[in-house]
């Protein structure tokens, strides 16, 4: 299995030219930066806050790196220390060395994340692919998780064509001038469209040849195995699977889960409803 990559330098220096800006731009606040060595490559890590041995992680969907959660930074850390991560083989700052072949693998990644930043009690909060890594990490590598928020994580149910069609939709949208996209992100049930510099980093990180494996449906057996106190929010629109069933079988395997369908969101619940998750996240993570 390949690596994830740029297809050449110039796309990768166009990319980091907009992500750097960016960066600078969107997150306003004191921040630290970490390049973590691991098995799979130099991972990329911000901290808002002090040194902190339970701090939130946040853990992007794929394609997707820390600014996703720009607008998460400062509410979070007015009250807990905040580290955002560029998941290795994504296209961000991480620069990946070696394949991630499934979910083993990438919970050996993330405990050598969480390890080279001392935390021994954190609080994973992970979106989409990012909440099937985390829910892999506390599988197969259980220990330093203290709690879990997953906002509508992969892993319940194969992609089918209505996710697909969604996010293509939702990438056309994303192309159109700025003043249609509030029509297209009703029309398509996509509100991160309205993120005008996320769009810019998404058109910028064209270049880039994802490698990560898929997200498999985790098994019977692996969803017992989840003890860390979790919240699973859940779009009651999403399209990634159905949400009722998802918390059905969430209900039914993992006793130390809550489960919440969010009305009217979708799979972009973070852009959807956005207050909603800083309070469910600071409730899971109290300081």
């Amino acid at each position: 299995m390949s690596i994830g990559e740029f297809k050449n330098d110039k796309a990768r220096e166009r990319f980091h030219a907009v992500y750097g800006r960016l960066l600078d731009q969107l997150w306003t606040g004191p921040r630290e930066t970490f390049d973590l060595p691991t098995s799979f490559g130099t991972t990329r890590v911000y901290r808002a806050g002090p040194p902190s041995p339970d701090p939130v992680v946040l853990l992007s969907g794929a394609n997707g790196n820390s600014l996703m959660w720009h607008r998460y930074i400062a509410p979070l850390a007015r009250r807990r220390t905040v580290i955002a991560v560029d998941t290795v083989g994504e296209p961000g700052a991480s620069a990946q060395s070696a394949p991630l072949t499934g979910a083993e693998d990438g919970a050996r990644w993330l405990e050598e994340v969480l390890a080279g930043m001392e935390a021994t009690a954190a609080h994973l909060v992970g979106c989409s692919y990012g909440g099937w890594l985390a829910l892999g990490h506390q599988i197969h590598r259980p220990g330093r998780t203290a709690a879990l928020t997953l906002l509508e994580p992969a892993g319940f149910a194969d992609p089918g064509r209505r996710f697909y069609t969604w996010l293509i939709a939702g990438g056309l949208a994303g192309l159109a001038p700025r003043a249609w996209r509030p029509w297209l992100s009703r029309r398509v049930g996509n509100s991160a469209i309205l993120e005008t510099e996320l769009m810019e980093l998404g058109r910028a990180s064209i270049g880039f040849r994802r490698a990560l494996p898929p997200a498999r449906v985790f098994s019977d057996e692996e969803l017992r195995r989840v003890r860390a106190p979790s919240l699973f929010l859940l779009g009651e629109r999403s399209t990634l699977h159905d949400a009722r069933q998802v918390a059905d079988r969430v209900g039914a395997l993992v006793p130390a889960a809550e489960v919440e369908i969010v009305p009217g969101a979708g799979h972009a619940l973070p852009t959807d409803d956005p207050e909603l998750v800083v309070a469910r996240i600071l409730r899971g993570a109290p300081a």
